[in-house]
């Protein structure tokens, strides 16, 4: 590490990597600065690399810490003093397209730091295969009442279910309340077919544990209940990736973790000061996930199923076009009136 003016110079990754105004506080309340967040990275580089490296990844900037504006970065450009920025083009929904960053070494994850990063919200698929996901993300989402104790047993019954599937899974906390569920998948699948897998989980976990989960799309419909999240699973959707901190005031994790550990995690004690001492004493829990790529099939016959039998594709997010077998795009209370 080297000092360059009122900036620290690392070298990573065969790159010289500058970090500006390294004292700047990113974390008021605890006192965390930009390069406490540098070095961060740099203490989970290899589980860090091993989730996200070769992907797109959309930036959240928080230029003047957590505490400040934000906005999301969806179009990076190498410099003049960094050409060897790599990005790729990705699409949105309505087909607009940009050249978002990817991150393929720490020194990318580095740079985007620098500019103030916190968040990187992580696509399905490599750069390499933008035609085919590998990666099935089950986001479980707490809905206004929903205790963590809740999302620890509807992470039980998604396992559960994956498990008599024979589909290996794997869960992290989200940095905030929630939890993720992934499933590392063969590139076999374009983002549709994981998308209808997802669907499928969601409404075969609901009808097993109604009183605890819910596929419902609209709000109301929920209750307190866990939503599974199926259109994180939509095209050109990002997750808010393993291994980043968060922009909260614990300066949270989303950390990777084992089953085992499920009943004893606590997500606001993985944080950007503790997770890397237990990455050094317990190594990655997704360590396996990049060796056993899994079968998608088995959700898909379940799609498959519940097609057959007459039910709709479950509703899309406001900003996708219209798709085809999806139900009328408005709240059940509003139809109701409308009728």
């Amino acid at each position: 590490m080297a000092k360059d003016d009122d900036a620290e110079v690392l070298e990573v990754a065969g790159r010289q990597v500058r970090i500006t105004s390294p004292n700047r506080v990113f974390f008021p309340e605890r006192g965390d600065t930009k390069l406490d967040l540098a070095r961060y990275y740099l203490a989970v580089a290899e589980p860090l690399m091993a989730a996200m490296g070769g992907r797109p990844v959309l930036l959240q900037r928080f230029p003047s810490g957590a505490t400040g504006p934000s906005f999301f970065q969806k179009r990076v450009a190498p410099t003049k003093s960094d050409p060897w920025i790599t990005t790729t083009v990705v699409s949105t929904p309505n087909g607009t397209t940009s050249d978002a960053l990817v991150a393929v070494d720490l020194a990318h994850v580095l740079w985007a730091v620098n500019m103030g990063c916190l968040g990187f919200h992580v696509w399905p698929n490599t750069a390499a295969d933008p035609a085919h996901c590998d990666e099935l993300r089950m986001d479980l989402d707490p809905s206004p009442g929903v205790t963590f104790s809740m999302i620890q047993e509807a992470a039980v019954e998604t396992k559960t279910l994956f498990d008599e599937l024979g589909i290996d899974s794997y869960p992290k906390t989200t940095g905030n309340r929630g939890i993720h569920i992934y499933a590392r998948l063969e590139p076999r699948w374009d983002p549709y077919q994981v998308r209808s897998a997802a669907v499928a989980a969601a409404r075969e976990l609901e009808r097993r544990r109604p009183d605890l989960i819910t596929a419902a799309w609209w709000k109301e419909e929920r209750g307190a209940r866990v939503f599974i999240d199926y259109n994180q699973n939509a095209p050109h959707r990002t997750v808010f990736g393993a291994w980043s901190v968060r922009a909260n005031r614990h300066a949270q994790v989303s950390a990777p973790f084992s089953w085992s550990e499920l009943d004893q995690i606590v997500p606001r004690e993985l944080t950007l000061a503790t997770v890397p001492a237990r990455v050094a004493a317990a190594g990655n829990p997704w360590s396996e996930m990049y060796t056993k790529p899994q079968n998608l099939d088995p959700l898909l016959a379940l799609h498959d199923r519940d097609m057959s039998a007459g039910l709709m594709d479950a509703p899309w997010p406001p900003v996708y076009p219209k798709m085809p077998n999806e139900p009328p795009r408005v709240a059940p209370s509003r139809a109701k009136k409308e009728d």
